[in-house]
C-alpha cells in the first residue's frame, strides 16, 4: 500500500459517473427523465425546465431537494420515475472489483441516489458484493452531499474515523464537507458535470481510471 494511504481503514465511494465511467452517459438518460419530471410538474417548456433542474441542482446539490423545499414533490415518486432508465450502456468491469476486493478494510457506497437504484447500478457493473452498505439519499435524511450533515450522518452510522477515511468522488464540490472533517479526498476528474466551483486545494489526489489508480497505491512501495 502507498504510505500515504497506510492508514485507511474505510474506502467509501460515490456511485454515478465513479464507479462507472462519465462516458457511459448513464446520468444523461437520468438528467432527461428528470427534465421531462420538472415540465410536467411544473407545467414548463423542455427548455425552462432544464433552467430549473439545473438551478435546483446547483443551489440545493441535487435537483430532487430544490423540487421538495419548492413545490413539495414527494421523493419516492421522483426517484422512481427518474431511474427508470435501461443500463444497457453499463458493463461488468472486473479489473475495478479485483482492485475493490484487495482493499484493506471496508467499502462503502455514498451516493445521491436511492438504495434501489444503486444496486442494480452496482449488479451491471459486477461489483455487487463488493460493498459492506449503501448510504443513500434517505439514509441522508433526504439532505444530499455537499450539504455537511450527509457526511456526519455517515460517519455517525457506520462508526467511521473521518481520519482514516477515503472518500472518491466525481464531483469536486462534494470532497469539501469530507475534507473538512479530515478525510482523504480522490477527485475522479473524467468530464462529468462539475457546476460553478472551481477550488480544488481539498482535493489531494486526481485520477482519470479509477481501477487503475487503486492498482497503483496496492502496489506502491
Amino acid at each position: 500500500m502507498l504510505a500515504q494511504l497506510a492508514s485507511i481503514d474505510t474506502w467509501i465511494f460515490d456511485l454515478d459517473n465513479t464507479l462507472y465511467p462519465a462516458r457511459a452517459d448513464l446520468f444523461a438518460r437520468i438528467d432527461a427523465r428528470m427534465t421531462a419530471y420538472v415540465a410536467r410538474r411544473l407545467g414548463v417548456d423542455p427548455q425552462e425546465a432544464w433552467r430549473i433542474q439545473k438551478n435546483y441542482f446547483h443551489r440545493h446539490g441535487t435537483t430532487l431537494t430544490g423540487l421538495m423545499a419548492e413545490h413539495g414533490v414527494d421523493p419516492h415518486e421522483f426517484l422512481a420515475d427518474v431511474h427508470d432508465v435501461e443500463m444497457d450502456v453499463l458493463e461488468k468491469d472486473a479489473p475495478l472489483a479485483a482492485a475493490l476486493a484487495r482493499l484493506p478494510g471496508r467499502k462503502l457506497v455514498f451516493t445521491n441516489g436511492d438504495k434501489p437504484y444503486a444496486l442494480k447500478v452496482l449488479d451491471r457493473l459486477g461489483l455487487g458484493d463488493s460493498f459492506e452498505a449503501i448510504h443513500d439519499i434517505h439514509a441522508m435524511d433526504l439532505v444530499p452531499k455537499p450539504h455537511p450533515s450527509a457526511y456526519a450522518g455517515l460517519c455517525a452510522a457506520f462508526g467511521i474515523d473521518p481520519h482514516r477515511a477515503l472518500f472518491v468522488e466525481d464531483m469536486a464540490r462534494n470532497l469539501t464537507p469530507a475534507k473538512a472533517i479530515g478525510m482523504t479526498t480522490v477527485w475522479v476528474d473524467n468530464g462529468s458535470e462539475q457546476g460553478p466551483e472551481a477550488a480544488r486545494d481539498h482535493i489531494d489526489f486526481i485520477v482519470r481510471d479509477l481501477a487503475s489508480w487503486l492498482n497503483h497505491i496496492l502496489e506502491a512501495a
